[in-house]
């Protein structure tokens, strides 16, 4: 699948993959930064953004359009950058193909299964009769009781446009309810990567946990594990102190 991607810069390849729901709009003031270095490549996982739909989404399906967009876009070795389930393409990526690897990081997410958290956030927008509604407000309004939390909802209601005039959702929510529960499972669990890796937790999150940091470690040996004082959206809540994380790493042998 050939996926859409923001490119900046020039210089080392560097590759950016945001998390559920998302988009490569996502990375605004972090791909800013690093073009300044590298060639920054933000890309939108299939599904999501500008790319194409698909009825599968597996974390083989995502590493191979990865490794596809680096083949036409001629980059034999990268440096890869994972939110939440970015993170976990990303892993699984590092895994099955290593030799194109440079530094890997990989922010907010574990190797292990996770709990359901956003079915009802998938139902609820599902739920929307968009054709009935004007503007992002109305939708606004439509998901307040089942999605309280302002700053969700603002976050999700980015991947509303406008086409032919009519409301409709960017995101293939119906791909992504389907393929969700395959989502939330483990990854490399057989695998073993060797090279430069970070790991950035959000301290008020509970994506890394103690216990989990043993099993990263047991995975990806050459791992390191910094936290900030953030929730899960570390790389948003805290963009400087990120960046500051990111280049000290990038700048290490």
């Amino acid at each position: 699948m050939q996926l859409h991607c923001q490119i900046k810069g020039q210089g080392q390849p560097l590759i950016l993959l945001h998390g559920l729901f998302g988009s490569s709009d996502n990375w605004g003031t972090v791909a800013k930064h690093f073009a300044q270095h590298y060639q920054v490549i933000s890309v939108d996982l299939r599904n999501h953004g500008n790319s194409p739909h698909s009825a599968s989404q597996t974390y083989t399906d995502m590493a191979d359009d990865l490794l596809e967009l680096c083949q036409n876009l001629g980059l034999a070795h990268i440096h890869l950058l994972g939110h939440s389930l970015g993170g976990k393409v990303a892993m699984q990526f590092a895994t099955h193909h290593p030799e194109r690897i440079e530094k890997l990081i990989v922010v907010d997410m574990a190797i292990r299964a996770y709990p359901d958290a956003y079915t009802h956030m998938i139902d609820a927008m599902m739920a929307v009769d968009l054709s009935t509604l004007q503007n992002r407000s109305d939708v606004d309004k439509a998901l307040i009781d089942k999605i309280p939390h302002t700053m969700v909802r603002q976050f999700l209601l980015m991947n509303l446009i406008k086409v032919e005039n009519k409301l409709a959702w960017r995101i293939n929510l119906t791909a992504l309810k389907h393929n969700y529960p395959n989502l939330l499972q483990a990854v490399c669990e057989n695998a073993l990567y060797e090279k430069p890796s970070l790991f950035i937790r959000g301290e008020r999150s509970d994506y890394i946990q103690a216990a989990d940091i043993d099993h990263i470690k047991s995975h990806f040996t050459n791992a390191q594990f910094v936290s900030l004082a953030t929730n899960h959206w570390v790389h948003a809540e805290q963009p400087q102190a990120f960046i500051a994380l990111v280049g000290k790493f990038f700048a290490t042998e």
